[in-house]
């Protein structure tokens, strides 16, 4: 998918959020459903398989979604699933969340963490970021088991790195 494609998906489910007074829950939905996609094999595979009737494809949104998520986003995913496009599901999301947040003028980090970060975690963590990259900053946390300790953050083009495996691979590399 070109980058403009997902910007127009983008631009219109920023208009749908915002005319629906959603935005801010939309996109926390979109961006968890996301990166669900994007670490689920059998969710990409589901969702993504031209011979399964789209029914069936909508229908694994709604469990997955249902009763989670604001029904606009729920509606929202089944839409661009529906329309053929869900290997482009990360792309628009992220184009989508983008949008939002220059609206509100703030720059998003993604934070990727073992565990949950409290809220009053993040705030303090949008703060050091805010003042690590000069901006605004709205955090969104994916809990990734991957991470043994420390955090991710990645804001724009910048990465800040504070796993146990990044401290533990710079004093490898002292000794």
């Amino acid at each position: 998918m070109t980058a403009e494609r997902a910007a127009g998906w983008a631009e219109a489910i920023l208009r749908i959020a915002e005319a629906e007074g959603h935005l801010e829950g939309v996109e926390d939905d979109l961006f968890r459903f996301a990166r669900t996609f994007e670490a689920s094999d059998d969710l990409r595979l589901a969702l993504t398989d031209p011979v399964l009737p789209v029914e069936r494809r909508v229908a694994v949104i709604e469990d997955l979604m249902g009763g989670k998520a604001l029904a606009v986003s729920v509606a929202l995913v089944s839409a661009v699933v529906a329309a053929g496009r869900a290997a482009e599901l990360p792309g628009i999301v992220d184009a989508f969340v983008g949008m939002a947040a220059a609206r509100r003028a703030h720059a998003v980090a993604e934070v990727r963490s073992a565990v949950p970060l409290s809220a009053e975690q993040q705030q303090r963590l949008a703060e050091a970021l805010g003042r690590a990259t000069g901006k605004q900053v709205e955090v969104k946390v994916v809990v990734d088991p991957r991470v043994l300790g420390g955090l991710v953050a990645t804001v724009g083009d910048t990465v800040i790195d504070g796993t146990v495996r990044h401290r533990l691979e710079q004093l490898r590399e002292q000794l």
